[in-house]
């Protein structure tokens, strides 16, 4: 496709003609050679698919068999990559033409309902007339002909007619002077320079974006590189919410710039005064300009909250694997705990009742034996209890009588 150039006397309206068919021109033969058979994207994909194949092979040697559910993805994503990686049939109804015309044909809905101007078709020449329109402007003026007041303030008997006629026209240039040559100007330029910015950017992001989408397509094949799909897929998606706000939006801007600048021409032609109407100008094209930036950031952040389901289906499994993991972990501890932690009332009574029976058991052959009245003894002294200790203090019977030595008792008898 060769693309128009930008003309003079329509410069907004060939340029974003221009920017328009440059996108689909790059998005469209980009692909097809990217897409070729001697290309490096295709060797590259041919070696991601032995790769993958060999992988494969190697884990079901090994013993890890996949499973009903992982074959069934992975046979999937082996025939998307090959469908949209070689084929433009596919490439282009599945994808070019969502990315491309799809924020049109929303538009079309859209406004058409709403009775934005251009929404069905014809926005950029509609934008172009508004440029023209400002040009025109600038170029008559914004200020009416002193002609009349001064003529007037020259009739005769008319003494204060020169001082009103000088504070007239002071009253008519000083806003012209001031703000009609800068304002209108700088109008005109906020005007073309926000809106060729934002259309053409969402336009060639996604030409070129399409046009490397074979590159992207090959990355769904691995887990490692899937993230790197993703991100394409939401670039996709930021370009095509942008074109539709964008579009949107200088649909807005139609719908006002359009009855006003009839407005400030008609009466122009008929030299009225419009000396507020450079800076009105300016202030509107400043709005729009920050209104097409905010709408553009926007739909970026919307682009982040995409993802894909092959996506959130492994990260769900692992999840599930996780805990899984967690769950046999905590039981395994559990059972730790049980075995070699405070045993239970019933393990104590059954180890009393085996201590029991293997001291009775070894009893039983010690008596048997020649030696076994001295053993016999001897467990009997270490199966025995041992006595009861008293209190301290109360070791010995107090005495109820007092106590008498000999000696006393001699004295008593001699006496």
């Amino acid at each position: 496709m060769s693309c128009p150039g930008i003309a003079d006397t329509d410069f907004l309206a060939s340029a974003l003609r221009f920017a328009d068919c440059q996108a689909q021109t790059i998005g469209m033969q980009g692909y097809q050679a990217l897409a070729a058979g001697g290309s490096p994207v295709g060797a590259l994909l041919t070696g991601l698919l032995t790769i993958l194949i060999a992988l494969l092979g190697y884990r079901m040697l090994l013993g890890h068999v996949p499973d009903g559910r992982e074959g069934v993805l992975t046979f999937v994503r082996i025939g998307l990559v090959l469908a949209l990686s070689t084929s433009w049939a596919a490439y282009r109804v599945t994808i070019y033409d969502i990315v491309l015309h799809g924020p049109a044909e929303i538009l079309g809905s859209i406004g058409g309902a709403s009775d934005i101007p251009g929404a069905t078709g014809g926005m950029i020449s509609r934008l172009g007339a508004v440029d023209r329109a400002m040009t025109e402007l600038s170029r008559l003026g914004i200020s009416g002909n002193p002609a009349a007041p001064a003529n007037a303030s020259q009739a005769p008997g008319n003494e204060q007619a020169p001082a009103a006629s000088q504070s007239q026209s002071q009253y008519d240039y000083e806003p012209a002077t001031i703000f009609g040559s800068s304002s209108m100007g700088s109008a005109r330029l906020i005007f073309l320079t926000a809106t060729i910015a934002a259309y053409a950017s969402v336009r060639l992001v996604a030409g070129l974006l399409l046009a490397i989408g074979p590159l992207f397509i090959a990355f769904l094949l691995f887990e490692g590189t899937r993230s790197l799909f993703e991100g394409w897929v939401r670039a996709l998606v930021a370009a095509s919410i942008g074109a539709l706000t964008v579009t949107m939006t200088l649909g807005v801007e139609l719908a006002l710039l359009e009855p006003w600048l009839t407005d400030l021409l008609n009466r122009r032609y008929m030299n009225l005064s419009t000396s507020a109407s450079a800076t009105e100008l300016l202030v509107v094209g400043l709005a729009f300009a920050l209104i097409l930036l905010g709408a553009l950031a926007m739909a970026a952040r919307l682009a982040l909250a995409f993802r894909l389901p092959l996506t959130q289906l492994h990260r769900f499994a692992e999840q599930r694997a996780a805990s899984e993991r967690t769950s046999s972990t905590a039981s395994t501890q559990n059972r730790t705990t049980v075995s070699g932690g405070e045993p239970s009332r019933a393990m104590a009574v059954a180890e009393a009742v085996a201590v029991a029976q293997r001291r009775e058991g070894r009893a039983a052959v010690e008596r048997s034996t020649p030696t076994g009245t001295l053993a016999q003894s001897s467990q009997r002294a270490r199966d025995t209890a041992p006595p009861n200790t008293a209190p301290l203090g109360q070791g010995y019977r107090r005495r109820s009588q007092s106590r008498v030595s000999a000696s006393s008792s001699k004295r008593d008898v001699r006496a």
